[in-house]
């Protein structure tokens, strides 16, 4: 399937709106997010081989937040184990329907539901690897914790779990200085500052990013035995949790 440039911020705005994954995000949202997130590809890539390590027969496998399936795709072919299942699982009507046609044209038999749902409302059962890529981010925080102890009280001893986000630091210098290096490498991916103002205005509010250490508590209190970043570039991060 094609790539379609994202220019939905081009052009100035009498009012930018919430950001929503709606019909025009989905069209652009390969190219989008690849523009906008330092690492994705890696993240993405390297999620797929969490999986082919973690998976276990006959389990199931969530990508909560799966957007276009990038890491369902990627879980998919490196899966060895058998008779697992793919769970993709998104609240946005638009990015699903994209997502089951992209997933539809893959040759991989690995079976994958696709699900319309809040991640408020998902039971997560007999999982040996469940993603967030980008996720919790856009879930009010004050669900933050109920979604992860879930996570874990779903996930099968020696399952893990992956969570990728937009993270603050707690120091203002580090902080600035980071939000200023990923507005540059936007720049440098071909945005323009108007672009980069305009969304950054219309996620105000609908992404809100905490701090490694409020991740690292909320999932050491959900009951992981262990938690850990292996990937950060700039203010983006991924963890690693065991169960």
């Amino acid at each position: 399937m094609s790539e379609t440039r994202d220019t939905i911020y081009a052009d100035p705005l009498r009012a930018t709106g919430l950001f929503a994954f709606d019909a025009k995000v989905a069209e652009v949202f390969p190219d989008m997010i690849q523009r906008s997130v330092p690492g994705y590809a890696t993240i993405v890539a390297m999620t797929g081989l969490l999986a082919q390590r973690y998976a276990s027969a006959g389990s199931r496998l969530y990508d909560l937040g799966c957007s276009l399936g990038a890491s369902t795709l990627a879980m998919r072919a490196n899966l060895e184990s058998s008779d697992c299942r793919i769970v993709g699982v998104d609240n946005s009507s638009a990015m699903l329907a994209r997502a089951r046609q992209i997933i539809d044209a893959d040759d991989n038999t690995t079976p994958v539901d696709l699900l319309c749902a809040d991640l408020a409302d998902v039971a997560i059962e007999d999982a040996s690897v469940v993603v967030l890529n980008f996720t919790l981010q856009f879930v009010p925080p004050a669900q933050r914790d109920a979604v992860i102890a879930r996570i874990c009280d779903g996930l099968r001893p020696g399952g893990i779990m992956v969570l990728s986000e937009k993270v603050i630091f707690e120091d203002a210098h580090l902080d600035a200085l980071n939000i200023d290096l990923h507005h540059e490498f936007k720049r440098a991916n071909g945005y323009s500052d108007l672009e980069i103002a305009q969304k950054r205005a219309a996620l105000e509010n609908v992404l809100v990013p905490e701090s490694l250490a409020r991740h690292r508590q909320r999932i050491s209190d959900a009951g992981f035995s262990a938690c850990d970043v292996w990937f950060q570039c700039f203010n983006f991060a991924s963890l690693i949790a065991l169960k």
